[in-house]
């Protein structure tokens, strides 16, 4: 595994493209989504405490979210059938995408060097980016906590 890559995404620039399959076997492409709002959130694992947490959130807001033109996408390395059975269980509506390579993490700054009691390894470092209709980056979350996460997303959505 690659450590992570110094990128410093910031509010303002440009986020970078991507094309990922969904759960739904839709390619989805950032440009699907001119002049909308995009959560673009990253996420550990698949029907994990915290991870679900965070996506039921999602999903509980996701008409609120949809009122104010904005679309919800999760991204994580987990495979298309995981996202599958994930969103299944819990009925969530948007797309999850997968990145088992995790380019795009990469791309976005969301992979990276993590400490589990000790343990050095590297992996999803929970992060969500709120795209503008005009494809720049609006707001980034870093080290997120879930609890609460997606209302303070909402809430940053003219």
């Amino acid at each position: 595994m690659s450590p992570q890559k110094n990128l410093s995404i910031k509010e303002g620039d440009n986020a970078p493209k991507f094309s990922l399959k969904s759960h739904r076997g839709e390619k989805i492409q950032l440009s699907d989504f001119h002049g909308k709002y995009v959560v673009l959130y990253f996420y550990p694992k698949d029907d994990t405490p915290g991870c679900t947490i965070e996506a039921k959130e999602f999903r509980d807001l996701s008409q609120k979210f949809e009122s104010k033109n904005a679309v919800v996408l999760g991204v994580s390395p987990d495979s298309l059938e995981s996202h599958c059975a994930f969103a299944d269980k819990y009925s969530l509506g948007f797309h999850l995408l997968s990145d088992e390579n995790h380019e795009i993490a990469e791309r976005y700054d969301a992979w990276g060097e993590k400490n589990m009691y000790g343990k050095i390894t590297y992996g999803i470092i929970r992060s969500t980016f709120l795209i503008g209709p005009d494809g720049k980056i609006v707001k980034v979350w870093k080290k997120v906590n879930p609890e609460g996460h997606a209302q303070k997303v909402l809430e940053s959505i003219p």
